[in-house]
């Protein structure tokens, strides 16, 4: 059995307020940082802020457990509900490219929202 190790940790928190107030300031960048799936939670439905400000922040602590490289693309890190109600992290292009450079095999990610600020952790394994 081949040793599972970690290769990177991300923490990082977001205040929903201002996550909000970002998203009416400045049209489109809601479209810019989530792809469909994150932003609907069922087609007609809307997914809600808290939501969205947790999966920025897992976004920005996916960057961090992957050293923080420039050039990350925010479509390709996606965060998804399973029917369980657990968070899954998928990659592909820019991201997926940094995970394979170092040796990421699998992730570990957690959301949670309370008192106005939505917060995540991502862990990197290989």
């Amino acid at each position: 059995m081949l040793a599972r190790v970690i290769v990177g940790v991300g923490i990082d928190v977001a205040d929903i307020d201002r996550f909000a107030k970002s998203l009416e300031r400045t049209p489109g960048l809601a479209d810019r940082l989530f792809t469909d799936a994150e932003r609907w939670v069922r087609p007609g439905q809307e997914r809600g802020i808290a939501s969205l400000a947790a999966r920025f922040a897992a976004k920005e602590a996916l960057a961090k457990a992957l050293g923080a490289p420039r050039g990350l693309q925010w479509h390709d890190a996606e965060i998804r509900t399973e029917d369980s109600g657990q968070p899954r992290l998928t990659v592909c292009g820019t991201v997926a490219a940094r995970a394979a450079e170092l040796g990421v095999r699998s992730w570990h990610v957690s959301l949670s929202h309370d008192a106005g600020i939505a917060s995540a952790v991502v862990i990197a394994e290989g």
